[in-house]
């Protein structure tokens, strides 16, 4: 997925450095690959499971958490993404990023928003999913955004949108699945220049105007 269009929108008023230029004291992160130090779970609110393969869902709580999410995206994302990038979406809408763990690690991430599109229409957003690959095929993924889409329901939101790289064949079939359809074809929209589908998810008649 690429953040491309918000990220655009955001640097009219602000940068996302200055929107959160907080200190990064006692985040973990590294550059090329490193490893992340793992942080513990601790107070982590468990909203689901664990299920048949022992994965449990949680909230996400406080920035001890964020270089394991940060790990994961990188690991399993096509595009980089800066950690102002991250701070922009968790700490304005933390109800609506979402962890699966299994045996104490994250193994799987979303990370949305929530907010007025054209001043009328509340719109979700999918940021960001990843899920490591030593987990796939336990519907980690298809939970995470069931989960994000009751959560956004209960908020009140009309629809929900993402990009999907068009070669992205799995993620097509997981949106697909849960009512997503292909609303756009945006040519040369991530930084490798590939295509993309921006997909839709319709919760109600007031966005079907718009």
């Amino acid at each position: 997925m690429a953040l491309k269009g918000n990220i655009q929108e955001l640097k009219h008023e602000q940068t996302i450095e200055q929107v959160f230029s907080g200190s990064l004291s006692g985040l973990s992160i590294t550059d090329k690959g490193e490893e992340v130090e793992s942080i513990e779970m601790q107070g982590a609110e468990i909203v689901g499971g664990p299920d048949e393969h022992g994965v449990s869902y949680v909230d996400y709580k406080s920035e001890h958490q964020l270089p394991d999410i940060m790990q994961l995206m990188k690991a399993e994302l096509s595009e980089p993404y800066s950690v102002y990038t991250y701070r922009y979406f968790i700490h304005q809408w933390p109800q609506f990023t979402i962890m699966a763990q299994s045996e104490g690690k994250f193994i799987g991430a979303i990370v949305c928003k929530l907010d007025l599109h054209q001043g009328v229409v509340r719109r979700g957003y999918i940021a960001m999913l990843a899920v490591d690959k030593a987990h796939r095929r336990k519907k980690i993924g298809t939970n995470l955004v069931k989960k994000v889409i009751e959560r956004m329901t209960v908020e009140g939101c009309d629809e929900i949108v993402l990009e999907a790289e068009v070669s992205n064949e799995a993620a097509l079939q997981l949106y697909a699945h849960l009512g997503f359809v292909r609303d756009k074809y945006l040519y040369r929209y991530y930084l490798t220049g590939a295509d993309a589908y921006r997909l839709k998810l319709w919760l109600t008649d007031n966005s079907l105007a718009y």
